[in-house]
């Protein structure tokens, strides 16, 4: 069975017809759902499968879990802080990359966190397909010249600052972008 981490922007929190039918793929496939739980599009997809009946998901979270709208099992991962900021919530999802087999994020193209999840799936060699919201399309990526294409559509200001981010973050997951913006 297929392990796959579902991850996205909190700006994509509507799920149009075409994440839905990728969504759909995934149950017909029978694929083991690993899932965050914050706002944005954790919480939509959640309800997607949920409004599907679909019971093979887990839902990962720290403490305690924010949403968790199918009532599936939960996976409470333990952080190395207890300030409660980007390195402390970027702890589950790290777990989500390393347990999936492949991913699928929903990224508008500003979110470090769902870049900061793909450069960790495809830092372990893990094929990524992202939705990217601003143009409204899927982009399969395989290796960083596949992210290069995708990162290369992005607003240059937006990627500056979450180089900069991700640069700030302790050691732990693929946190260097394979492109310098200008």
């Amino acid at each position: 069975m297929t392990s796959v981490f579902i991850g996205g922007s909190r700006a994509v929190s509507r799920l149009n017809a075409d994440i839905r039918e990728q969504l759909d793929r995934l149950i017909a496939r029978r694929c083991r759902i690993l899932i965050g739980d914050a706002n944005g599009a954790d919480k939509a997809v959640q309800q997607h499968f949920a409004g599907q009946g679909y019971a093979n998901v887990i839902v990962f979270c720290m403490d305690s879990c924010r949403n968790n709208v199918g009532g599936w099992p939960e996976m409470k991962i333990q952080a190395q802080t207890v300030r409660r900021d980007f390195a402390y919530y970027a702890t589950k999802d790290l777990a989500m990359a390393r347990e999936a087999k492949c991913g699928v994020m929903l990224w508008d193209g500003k979110s470090r966190g769902t870049l900061h999840n793909i450069l960790n799936l495809l830092g372990a060699g893990k094929k990524t397909l992202v939705y990217f919201s601003p143009d409204k399309s899927f982009s399969k990526l395989t290796n960083a010249q596949d992210l290069e294409a995708l990162l290369a559509r992005c607003d240059r200001r937006a990627l500056a600052r979450i180089q900069t981010s991700l640069s700030a973050m302790p050691p732990g997951g693929q946190n260097q972008l394979p492109l310098h913006p200008d």
